[in-house]
Parts: C-alpha cells; sequence; structure tokens
C-alpha cells in the first residue's frame, strides 16, 4: 500500500509549463482591440451620420405657415416663441407644475374662502371642519316619514324621547 503514493509528477497528471507567457502577444492583443474600437466608433458615427441626413431630407416641414422653424424641434431654444407650437404643448416643466397645483391644493385645504359667494357657500380649513364633525356629529335619518331628513345625532335622541314620553303619557 505504501508503495502506491510517491511523490513526484508523473505523465498521466499533466505537467507544468516549462516557460512564461510572452509580453509581446498581450501588447499586440490589446494594441488590435484598441484599433478595432476606434474603427467600428467610426464606422457607427459615418452610419449615424448618414442615416440623420437622409431622416432631415425626407422630413416633411412642421408647418407651412410657420417662419423660422428650428433646425431641431427635439429641443427648442430656450427665446423661441410657445404660439408656434399647437395644442397640446408639451409640459416644460412638469414638476414646478405638479408642485403648483400641490401648492395651490393645500392653500384650498387650510384656508377659508367662497365656494360661491351668491348662494353664501364658503369653504373651510379641513381641520376646523373635522372639530365641527366631532362637535356637531353627522346628520342622521330619521325612519319615521314625519321627522325632519337632515338631524344630527342629539336632535334624533331628543325627538326619540320625545316621542317615548308621548307613547307613554297616552297608555
Amino acid at each position: 500500500m505504501a508503495e502506491d503514493i510517491q511523490p513526484g509528477n508523473h505523465a498521466s497528471h499533466g505537467d507544468y509549463e516549462r516557460r512564461d507567457i510572452g509580453v509581446a502577444g498581450i501588447i499586440y492583443f490589446i494594441v488590435g482591440l484598441a484599433v478595432a474600437t476606434f474603427i467600428v466608433h467610426l464606422v457607427l458615427a459615418g452610419l449615424y451620420d448618414f442615416l440623420d441626413k437622409r431622416a432631415r431630407t425626407h422630413q416633411p416641414a412642421v408647418n407651412a405657415l410657420i417662419e423660422d422653424v428650428p433646425m431641431d424641434t427635439r429641443k427648442v431654444a430656450p427665446g423661441y416663441p410657445n404660439q408656434a407650437f399647437p395644442n397640446p404643448r408639451l409640459e416644460t416643466d412638469e414638476r414646478g407644475q405638479l408642485n403648483d397645483i400641490r401648492l395651490n391644493e393645500e392653500r384650498t385645504l387650510n384656508s377659508y374662502g367662497w365656494v360661491d359667494k351668491q348662494a353664501g357657500t364658503v369653504h373651510i380649513p379641513i381641520e376646523r371642519a373635522m372639530d365641527l364633525l366631532a362637535q356637531r356629529g353627522l346628520p342622521v335619518r330619521s325612519q319615521s316619514a314625519n321627522s325632519q331628513p337632515d338631524e344630527t345625532p342629539s336632535d334624533a335622541a331628543e325627538s326619540s324621547a320625545s316621542e317615548e314620553k308621548k307613547k307613554g303619557a297616552g297608555q
């Protein structure tokens, strides 16, 4: 059994390389890769330039009535008039417009103001409305046909108590 294990390198188990890799091969590969990358870059730049010129020649006019149309309408110059483009126009400052809408809604929710001045309808801040609702309660509809349609819980309790007294007195 001791005879089976022997130190050393056998031909059946492989061997190590007797010399190092050549540096010249690595340098040639890197230079070739850089040259190929540069050539591909030039080919793609030429292709995109050709396609851009072709698209410009086949592009119909934006509007025959509009003069001084910018060459590239994907990027409009800051001083270019907004009336040149028909409605609906693209949003130029989406975040600012959304912030303005939200600020306006917050101002409406947290202030007093008229909804309809002629009808006498006002809006109040949401916190005040919740306080009033907690104090007065929600309107309750009575099941009887002769009662008023909009009663608060305290009014409904008083009317039911008075009805019970009438029934008790009648018996």
